[in-house]
């Protein structure tokens, strides 16, 4: 008999054992869904990770069907679960449920979509037949119509003795319905006398691409053409590749000159982007030269659509080029040659939770290396790490230092918000320089971009007689006020309250919103500028499919002249009128409790500054702060890339930081804070006796309790060429121990490798 390992959909570590009995056998492979008995009652959709004659020492039971006759996962991607499972540490079930859309998880989840279609009957294929059942109908003038329309949409108008002379086309009922503006029961009546035949037919969800004509890349000019042959030359010595081109230096272009070489040569291309935003934009683009060889896939689309481009994947006739975020590294491809990872420093690639908590960045460049294929970084601010490996001779590296067309960075404009409140300067967050900056653009008819990395109308509430501010019931957070829905929310859990009239503390009735998110921001901006066109982009407006592109298109194609949004507006748009940028609040930035809170502000600022003068004359960035001194704002406003990261590079080593340790963070959450704390101590002690001071903690993370879940965090430091594989089987024996402890039964414990 033969027995097979499973993974099941649930966070447990391994796989799990089976028995395949005889009548199954000839139909499993690795990568196939089986289903599997759990417990006494419940059933799983599994994956068959491996087949063997290995009999276990403990009873097992036997696999109830076979789901597929062609595995859902391909090799490289059962290697690719493994691998991230072990550096993670997360569990193959974890993994599972994150990798796999929802259809594919339960086979009775995803029904394929079903049409109806309309067709001449045979007996008319012909046109004495056809013109005789057209006589018939002169009594029926509605029927007569509907079959002359099916006639025209079809072209079996076109018949000449029984040939016709163009393509017949397929329609659905739908569509006959439509354009004849005929009834259901005119259709059911032709059906009846055997004119017309209906059918049900399956079709897809994914939108096909319409792209009449593509058309050939734009030529690079010297510049890229000398970037694009040493990505070329660095690819042949190096599996990873650093671009490290200015904003606006035309990365993109080259991007498409090598997915072009690529696809020439047969291989597919993963093009990964950090939010869903920048697909829109690069959609377009792509499709208008690569046509349907172009695929998409992210979260917005359904469950049903993404089941049908992981099955398109799989397929004889796969897409050359997928373009998504973050989850697409789980996709199947059979001719892997080329990842590119735009954006590469954006944290939006780092999932954080629900587990597993991986980094697609380098998901990706396993995944390629699985393949042979090779991996492209691009970016204007790589991340230290990133920056590290490529100056070290790692990563390959070519550098981009100028703009497209010879067009300038934008100029920089520090303004000191701290000496204009102090001179009663400020209207509410807008400096007189920017307020007259943006005066001046929307009169040239250009556009403005103002940069608030806050949602909501205000970061909180609060009560100006005792100081009393709402937090929420479940989260150690205060809770932000949303002016279109009249409610407080928590960010952390999504709980929402009603905004009290009274405090509850002393009665009072001066409460107050504090602070400035985006929703504040436009209302301000929309009573000082009446006349413009003002659109705000965030989590609360983009949480619908198209609402990106309704966004995006909008700003785009100039029926809004001002756009507002978060870090979301950062990542890499391309805007031809964009004259003036306004970074309304630096300072929110940088003073984060976090050892990477410098980077990511200087990174944040650099790439918003950097969609300023795009296209045209040099664009004019005012970057508002109260800490107008600090050698990182003046860094940014000298777009000052190397000195920044001299420094930064300096203070890690002396810190014990990445790029010179490598960090793993232990979480532990309990409902009671008191059981929490003791089993932190518990576990920090268990730790301190393997890997001594390279341990801290535990202590209580900014925000210490989340869903009711009271929260500690260890961190621990690893040197770099420590043994880690060793490092994680202490962790996970760690683990184990603690979670021994009956006091701990419900404690969770989780890891966090590499975290942002």
């Amino acid at each position: 008999m033969q027995f097979v390992d499973v993974v099941l959909p649930l966070p447990l570590e391994g796989t799990f054992t089976y028995a395949l009995p005889d009548t199954l056998q000839a139909d499993l492979k690795p990568g196939v869904r089986v289903v599997v008995p759990v417990g006494k009652s419940k059933t799983y959709t599994a994956v068959a990770m491996r087949i063997h004659d290995e009999k276990p020492d403990f009873e097992v039971k036997n696999i109830y069907a076979v789901i597929d006759r062609q595995p859902v996962l391909l090799p490289q991607q059962l290697r690719l679960w493994q691998w991230m499972g072990d550096y993670y540490m997360a569990t193959l079930g974890d993994i599972y449920k994150a990798a796999l859309p929802a259809g594919l998880k339960d086979d009775d989840d995803y029904r394929p979509k079903m049409v109806t279609c309309v067709a001449l009957a045979p007996c008319l294929h012909n046109e004495e037949a056809l013109h005789n059942a057209l006589n018939t109908l002169h009594r029926a003038p509605q029927q007569q119509h509907a079959l002359m329309s099916l006639l025209a949409l079809t072209h079996w108008d076109s018949l000449s003795g029984d040939k016709p002379t163009e393509e017949i086309v397929e329609i659905t009922r739908d569509e006959l319905l439509n354009d004849s503006h005929c009834t259901t029961a005119h259709l059911n009546q032709l059906e009846k006398r055997g004119y017309i035949n209906t059918y049900r037919k399956q079709v897809a969800r994914i939108a096909q691409n319409t792209v009449a004509e593509t058309k050939k890349p734009k030529p690079l000019n010297d510049i890229q053409t000398d970037a694009y042959n040493k990505i070329l030359v660095e690819m042949m010595g190096h599996d990873v590749t650093l671009l490290h081109g200015v904003t606006s230096s035309g990365k993109t272009e080259i991007y498409i000159h090598l997915i072009e070489k690529t696809i020439s040569q047969g291989k597919q291309v993963l093009y990964l982007l950090p939010e869903i935003a920048l697909t829109v934009q690069m959609t377009e683009r792509l499709q208008s030269i690569f046509g349907d060889r172009l695929g998409i896939y992210h979260s917005k689309y359904s469950d049903e659509e993404r089941v049908e481009m992981w099955q398109k994947q799989l397929s004889e006739h796969p897409y050359d080029i997928m373009l998504g975020a973050r989850s697409a590294v789980f996709l199947p491809f059979k001719r892997l040659g080329l990842v590119i990872i735009d954006e590469e420093h954006e944290t939006s690639f780092k999932q954080q939770d629900p587990a597993p908590r991986y980094h697609a960045r380098s998901v990706a460049i396993m995944l390629a290396k699985m393949y042979g294929a090779k991996t492209l970084l691009g970016t204007a601010t790589p991340c230290l790490e990133t920056f590290t490996n490529a100056h070290k001779g790692k990563y390959g590296l070519v550098e981009l230092n100028q703009r497209y067309k010879g067009i300038q960075m934008p100029e920089i404009e520090i303004v000191d918000t701290k000496d204009l409140q102090r001179r009663k300067m400020m209207n509410g967050p807008f400096s007189p320089q920017l307020l007259s900056a943006i005066r001046s653009t929307l009169q040239a008819g250009r556009q403005v971009l103002l940069f608030q990395n806050r949602r909501g109308f205000a970061p909180m509430i609060e009560c100006r007689m005792c100081g009393w501010v709402p937090r929420c019931e479940q989260c150690d957070v205060s809770l932000t006020l949303h002016k279109t829905t009249n409610l407080l929310t928590c960010h952390y859990c999504g709980r929402t309250y009603a905004v009290p009239k009274l405090c509850p503390c002393c009665e009072g009735n001066e409460i107050r919103g504090k602070g400035y998110g985006t929703e504040k921001i436009e209302d301000l901006l929309g009573d000082i500028f009446p006349e413009a066109k003002i659109a705000r982009m965030d989590l609360d407006t983009t949480r619908t499919k198209n609402a990106y592109d309704r966004i995006i298109r909008d700003f785009s194609d100039g029926r809004t002249n001002v756009l507002i949004g978060t870090q979301m507006i950062s990542k890499g748009l391309d805007f031809d009128k964009v004259d003036v940028v306004g970074i309304l609040d630096a300072d929110s930035m940088m003073n984060y409790p976090d050892f990477r809170a410098f980077e990511h502000a200087f990174m944040m600022m650099a790439q918003v500054s950097g969609r300023a003068g795009r296209k045209g004359k040099q664009g004019k960035v005012l970057l508002q702060t109260r800490q107008a001194q600090m050698p990182l704002v003046r860094q940014v406003a000298q777009n000052n890339l190397k000195t920044f990261y001299e420094e930064l590079t300096e203070e890690r080593r002396m810190f014990h930081y990445p790029p010179f340790y490598r960090l793993v963070y232990v979480y532990m959450k309990h409902r009671h804070d008191s059981v929490v704390e003791i089993a932190a101590q518990t576990m920090g002690d268990c730790l301190r006796n393997w890997f001594g001071e390279r341990v801290l903690g535990p202590d209580k993370p900014s925000v210490a309790r989340v869903k009711t879940m009271n929260i500690r965090k260890i961190l621990i430091k690893l040197e770099n060429g420590i043994d880690l594989k060793r490092v994680r089987e202490y962790l996970r024996l760690a683990q184990k121990q603690v979670l021994q402890d009956k006091r701990f039964a419900t404690l969770q414990i989780y890891f966090d490798v590499d975290p942002l």
